[in-house]
């Protein structure tokens, strides 16, 4: 009983040593760091950050800190790293202009765990070749030959089945599973209701899981999240391996989809994608290929019935759109660069109601900006909200007006 008692204090003393070591910023002593708390040992500031995401408050995490220290930039601590939360046009440009030169994407442990090696996670020249391979099919060009189809089809059917004769709806899972069945018919050409209705369950806990600690028990949401994810690749497995064996009997187009391109295409240096992989990048575009639209459609009809005039003048400019085409005539990218109006309806929504809260990067060096430095291997996180909402850039920031 006695060498079990010394076994738990001595661990303790060794766990409350540990903490203590880790929480001295003995190496980074002698920089200028921003402004800012890293918060408790370890867990930092991330019951706060996720209280806030949770109750649709992230921006006031970050405003709240920004105002207190008076500046654009300050630290915190999330998930167990050290992070300098940033915003404003200047953060903007050198964030993005300076991609694999003093920076490089990064993704929280669970999205690693649960997504494994794609166009999200894989960095330098292998993460590069990837987003190469993908990125014909975010053109002009693939939206008008693959995207708009479908998306007709999609929308002509939705909007009878869910919305024709409807006095009340909830629009935002109405609207959830729209964007899935646009991105699966998209992506992979799957037109089977049931499977996409068992795909979109899954990846709302795999978001969940996503969104937590990587603490793998059960009855956290990074277990549950992590089972769904393994079902949910189980799933594109057997597609993708159904897809190679239509193009080897030439049953299926090489250029019908995002899926036939990944299994038919090689990289620059010649190598093609393993099913593992595509499966993992399929995953990933599925899920950003509707989450954030979602959200973006669903604040649009929030502003739409909240403004009448505002709807009456984009009614009006897609009825002209609509007179100029024959019936069963499908839209081409230079009908939608006649949706100014609307578009500028859209922008302005995605302004005030962001569906992109920010995004995450990794110092590759030390970065000297703004009278601070950064140091090497920590992580940035980049807010929309705050140069959304820059009074210098948008006057009278909070208002809605699609003439800026």
């Amino acid at each position: 009983m006695i060498s079990l008692i010394m076994i738990m204090i001595t661990a303790l003393i060794a766990l409350a040593l540990i903490i203590l070591f880790k929480s001295k910023p003995t190496k980074n002593k002698a920089l200028k760091l921003p402004p800012g708390s890293f918060g408790w040992p370890i867990l930092g500031e991330t019951i706060q950050f996720s209280r806030a995401c949770n109750q649709g408050s992230f921006e006031k995490f970050i405003i709240d800190r920004m105002k207190k220290n008076k500046t654009q930039v300050f630290k915190t601590s999330l998930f167990g790293e050290p992070f300098a939360m940033v915003g404003g046009p200047a953060w903007n440009k050198l964030l993005f202009s300076n991609e694999m030169k003093v920076v490089t994407v990064w993704w929280p442990l669970t999205m690693r765990k649960l997504v494994g090696k794609s166009i999200v996670t894989a960095d330098g020249v292998e993460g590069i070749q990837m987003r190469k391979m993908v990125s014909y099919f975010l053109t002009p060009h693939a939206f008008s030959k693959l995207y708009i189809k479908n998306i007709d089809i999609v929308s002509r059917q939705h909007l009878n089945t869910h919305w024709q004769g409807k006095e009340e709806l909830k629009v935002f899972p109405t609207i959830k599973m729209f964007a899935f069945e646009v991105a699966c018919r998209s992506f992979m050409s799957i037109e089977d209701p049931s499977q996409m209705k068992k795909l979109v369950k899954l990846f709302r806990v795999f978001l969940r899981g996503v969104l937590s600690m990587p603490l793998n028990f059960p009855g956290t949401r990074f277990y549950y999240g992590k089972k769904a994810t393994s079902a949910i690749k189980k799933e594109l497995e057997i597609i993708v391996r159904q897809r190679r064996d239509a193009l080897e009997q030439k049953t299926a187009s090489p250029t019908q989809d995002l899926l036939s391109h990944l299994l038919v295409t090689p990289s620059e240096n010649g190598e093609f994608m393993s099913e593992s992989v595509i499966v993992n990048n399929i995953l990933v575009l599925l899920f950003g290929g509707h989450d954030t639209s979602t959200s973006t459609i669903t604040m649009l009809i929030k502003v739409l019935a909240e403004r009448p005039q505002v709807f009456d003048a984009v009614l009006r400019e897609q009825n002209e759109i609509a007179s100029s085409k024959e019936p069963g005539e499908f839209l081409e990218w230079g009908d939608i660069k006649k949706m100014r109006y609307s578009w500028n309806v859209v922008s302005e929504t995605m302004r005030l109601l962001p569906s992109v809260l920010g995004g995450l990067r990794e110092a590759l060096a030390d970065i000297n900006f703004g009278g601070y430095t950064i140091p090497k291997g920590w992580k940035l996180m980049w807010s929309a909200h705050v140069t959304h909402m820059d009074s210098s850039l948008f006057p009278d920031e909070t208002k809605f007006d699609p003439s800026r």
